[in-house]
């Protein structure tokens, strides 16, 4: 049985409990299924709708002296190759959130949670690892079942692993989500979209901020105008519907001057609740008013983070914390 379910505590189980099965794994790849799922991530245009005016153009923002978020909410997610068992990666995969408040300006936790699982294609393995799997107590994930026949390529069982993680990771999230709309219901920024979960995406009090962008959802004009926004200045709004995902309303806000070399520098994509049958008036309000508390955001600096052109420091801290407890 396993006390220590971190990468360094099963792995040393697995040592102990089965030396003839091979030498401890070095550690030395962490977050390398990360890594390569990000360089695998093809980045892709499409248009969507947009529902604020006619066209989508670029609208000032007045900020406000103070933002109204009360709490941020971010995730991560660790995935390393602990072992191969006769060829077959087992992967040691870490998954946390955490929803930090603010009490009295400072940042507090409201609840956090932590999950260490192993990863493995249990039809793949022998009897003598699968009875060894069972023996640890650690979490397993069958990375076999759902995804047909598997196949003993390393790289598929790995790519196989770290979808699974990431699932685990979004599930950890959508859970303190829901949890903070049921107990707090108060405003929310979330890091990263909100429209993976029914109840978070028309949540009126969630708001959830991309960073990265490859995946575009303007081209030709519309691509002109969002290149061309100031620091201050947002795009008019439009619906994001997917056959996989909720429906959710979004627009891109400049936090800060584009560079010389990259114009989605300070560039982040705002989701927020559909707001279905609404006027545009009304969406134009709703987004300023959003817009102006996400720019009230910017200061602190996120510093040194190499991101801090489009994080909050409210997601660095989440970050900070979720580094120390995971």
């Amino acid at each position: 049985m396993v006390a220590d379910l971190s990468f360094a505590g099963v792995n040393r189980w697995l040592w102990e409990a089965a030396p003839e099965l091979g030498p401890r794994s070095a550690g030395g790849d962490a977050a390398s299924l990360e890594l390569a799922s990000a360089a695998r991530e093809l980045p892709r245009m499409t248009d969507a709708t947009v529902i604020e005016g006619a066209t989508l153009r670029a609208h000032a923002v007045a900020m406000p002296e103070t933002s109204a978020f009360e709490a941020f909410l971010d995730g991560t997610q660790t995935s390393r190759v602990i072992r191969e068992a006769d060829g077959i990666p087992i992967v040691h995969g870490t998954v946390a959130a955490v929803v930090r408040q603010r009490v009295n300006r400072r940042l507090v936790t409201w609840r956090h949670e932590v999950r260490h699982r192993l990863y493995a294609p249990r039809t793949l393995l022998s009897s003598r690892w699968n009875a060894l799997l069972d023996a640890s107590t650690v979490g397993v994930v069958d990375t076999s079942r759902g995804e047909g026949d598997p196949i003993a390529h390393p790289y598929a069982v790995r790519d196989a692993a770290s979808h699974r993680v990431q699932e685990d990771r979004e599930a950890v999230e959508r859970g303190l989500g829901e949890a903070w709309c049921a107990e707090a219901g108060t405003p929310l920024l979330v890091d990263g979209g909100t429209s993976g979960s029914e109840t978070l995406a028309s949540a009126p009090q969630l708001v959830g901020v991309v960073k990265s962008h490859r995946t575009l959802y303007v081209s030709g004009a519309a691509l002109d105008a969002v290149r061309s926004l100031k620091a201050g200045e947002r795009s008019s709004v439009f619906r994001i519907a997917s056959t996989h995902r909720a429906t959710v309303a979004s627009w891109y806000l400049r936090l800060r001057g584009p560079s010389a070399t990259d114009w989605m520098w300070g560039l982040v994509r705002v989701e927020a609740a559909d707001m279905q049958g609404a006027s545009s008036r009304e969406l134009s309000e709703r987004a300023d008013r959003l817009s102006g508390w996400l720019l009230a955001e910017r200061a602190p600096l996120s510093l040194p983070d190499a991101r801090w052109d489009r994080m909050m420091y409210g997601t660095r801290d989440c970050e900070e914390f979720l580094r120390a407890v995971s």
